[in-house]
């Protein structure tokens, strides 16, 4: 008998925690974060370099549009890759971490089967050094377990040559953008 009591005992203990959290949070005002439909990374040059630019994140029914305007590249292309970490605060961008991959993939180009997810190809900058960007992908998303936000997209010094494990043979990392949700519609 003295078993069944304490078994009771949790689970009122329990439901009572648990009551107490969702009622004790509303009441302080906190709510879950809103459905994200786009969110932005705002890139700043790491040390020595002059990139910089911006990225719009469009959740598009299960696809995500990239759409990028980039400045003060070098002619030619630029790997692009959203990284793992949002922490863009060491000077050659280091912090924000490998390559975003949960699934344990290889590296690869943006429409290879086997590849991790922050691989999105390259950028091609002009003769001015500016590249755009717009693609939709398949993969990442802006909510659950493939959720970009809070990560990083990184801007490297050389194309991103889709074979070379782990990042492609794309060089040093010369802008880094913390992707967070946007605050309303971008273009």
């Amino acid at each position: 008998m003295r078993k069944k009591k304490k078994a009771v005992f949790w689970v009122f203990v329990s439901v009572a925690v648990f009551s107490f959290m969702v009622t004790g949070c509303a009441s302080l005002g906190i709510s879950p974060a809103p459905k994200a439909t786009q969110a932005v990374a705002v890139l700043r040059p790491t040390q020595g370099s002059n990139a910089s630019g911006k990225i719009v994140f469009i959740q598009e029914g299960n696809k995500v549009r990239i759409v990028a305007d980039v400045t003060g590249l070098t002619p030619g292309k630029h790997g692009i890759h959203i990284h793992e970490f949002g922490d863009c605060t060491t000077p050659d961008g280091m912090g924000a971490g490998g390559h975003f991959n949960p699934h344990n993939k290889p590296h690869g180009g943006p429409d290879d089967d086997e590849r991790h997810l922050g691989d999105l190809g390259n950028l091609d900058a002009d003769k001015t050094g500016r590249a755009k960007y717009d693609r939709l992908d398949d993969r990442i998303s802006l909510t659950g377990r493939n959720s970009i936000i809070g990560r990083s997209v990184v801007i490297k010094e050389r194309a991103d040559d889709f074979t070379t494990q782990p990042g492609g043979n794309a060089g040093a990392r010369v802008a880094c953008g913390v992707i967070g949700v946007a605050s309303s519609p971008m273009e």
